[in-house]
């Protein structure tokens, strides 16, 4: 038999899963596609080198540089937690359960189809049952391209809810460590830290500075 519409099934459940980790909204995701991660990224990484040059200048022995100061953030709860993120989240959410539905019932319709194929086929002639096989199909295959242009459809979406959204956080983060005097901000997920200190983050400060200017 060369029908499989159970195949749509798995496709539609792969969809799912697929578009699953955009509505988990594990803000590290959106932050890993954005220029500014590559910043936070090489700043975390070099962090001890950039600190180890001023020591080898300074005669010092000890990892830090007298005068710098920098300051660290976690930038997923930020991003879970201001409030435009929490909108982005939903807004998200919304157009998923949307697309999800459309492919749950095309997905009913096309078992229901093959199970009803399952039924006749011992009656129906063989041109019957290769209309009914092309037919099935088909409608996978449909599914199938609906299912990819989705997917693409729901990462662009997620990339114009955020993006002003990091560069908001980016920008603020900025002002603030000017204002209170580091000269490096570092995302403590980011950076090879073993520890850090909590009062040299400013991660709550931050989420509730962008909560009082973005609302």
């Amino acid at each position: 038999m060369r029908v499989g519409p159970c195949s749509s099934f798995l496709l539609a459940h792969r969809f799912e899963v697929s578009c699953l980790r955009f509505l988990a909204f594990e803000p590290c995701l959106w932050f890993c596609r954005c220029p500014m991660n590559m910043n936070f990224r090489l700043m975390g990484a070099s962090l001890w080198a950039v600190l180890a040059i001023a020591n080898v200048a300074r005669g010092a022995d000890a990892p830090a540089a007298a005068g710098f100061k920098f300051a660290t953030i976690e930038m997923p709860k930020v991003l879970q937690s201001v409030e435009a993120g929490k909108k982005a989240k939903a807004q998200l959410e919304k157009e998923f359960k949307t697309k999800k539905k459309m492919f749950d019932d095309e997905d009913a319709a096309i078992k229901k189809l093959f199970d009803e194929y399952k039924k006749q086929q011992l009656a129906l002639s063989d041109e019957a049952k290769a209309k009914k096989e092309q037919e099935i199909n088909e409608r996978g295959a449909k599914l199938q391209e609906s299912a990819q242009k989705s997917q693409a459809e729901l990462q662009k979406r997620e990339q114009e809810l955020t993006a002003p959204l990091v560069k908001n956080v980016r920008d603020l983060a900025k002002e603030m460590a000017e204002k209170q005097g580091y000269q490096a901000v570092v995302d403590r997920n980011e950076a090879f830290f073993i520890y850090s200190s909590d009062s040299i983050d400013l991660t709550d400060q931050l989420i509730k500075a962008y909560n009082g200017k973005f609302k």
